[in-house]
């Protein structure tokens, strides 16, 4: 029951963070800092209960996009948030993959995940049809997505997520290999 109760209480927790990192990040104009993808990816390799894994992501966005549309009219938008949330829960399923935490793994997953996510989020901006259904929309909509390109031409956007997830992910699977530690060592000293 305890490990239920623990499990419930890093769900919300990460949930509520979530939502606020997008939130304030939203509202700030640091957009796309918010570290969900490196949740998503820490929700994948540590919760044993994947339903709980594919939760966290998912209601974090949904109660951030009810804030959002409530706040300023921007939460719901159209067939390409389809996308995200397809793409936030298939990022969880790629943490479920990471076998064995490692430094290298994390980072490694981590940047996968930032990319998968900006792939297929950005394909459903093209399947929105923003820049027409061509080879030519297609190219459009990626070159767009990478600074949410306009007249200079800036990658801050685009590095954004990718900095916001590792950093994220460092502190994540830090402080879960220290709470670990810390709860296993006892047992190992009384056993």
């Amino acid at each position: 029951m305890k490990q239920n109760n623990n499990t419930i209480l890093l769900c919300t927790a990460l949930i509520l963070a979530a939502v606020f990192f997008r939130i304030v990040f939203a509202e700030t104009g640091w957009y796309n800092l918010a570290p969900l993808v490196a949740i998503s990816i820490f929700s994948g390799a540590i919760l044993k209960n994947k339903s709980y894994a594919f939760i966290i992501p998912l209601a974090a966005y949904l109660l951030s996009d009810v804030y959002m549309q409530v706040a300023n009219g921007t939460g719901f938008y159209g067939i390409s948030q389809f996308f995200v949330y397809g793409a936030m829960a298939l990022v969880v399923l790629l943490g479920s993959k990471m076998n064995k935490i490692q430094p290298l793994r994390v980072l490694g997953f981590t940047i996968g995940g930032s990319l998968l996510f900006w792939l297929i989020s950005n394909f459903g901006v093209f399947a929105e049809g923003y820049y027409g259904y061509s080879a030519n929309g297609l190219a459009q909509t990626f070159l767009a997505a990478i600074p949410f390109y306009k007249n200079e031409f800036s990658t801050k956007l685009f590095f954004n997520p990718i900095i916001g997830n590792v950093v994220t992910s460092g502190i994540l699977f830090a402080a879960y290999a220290v709470l670990k530690n810390k709860v296993a060592a006892p047992k190992a000293i009384a056993g």
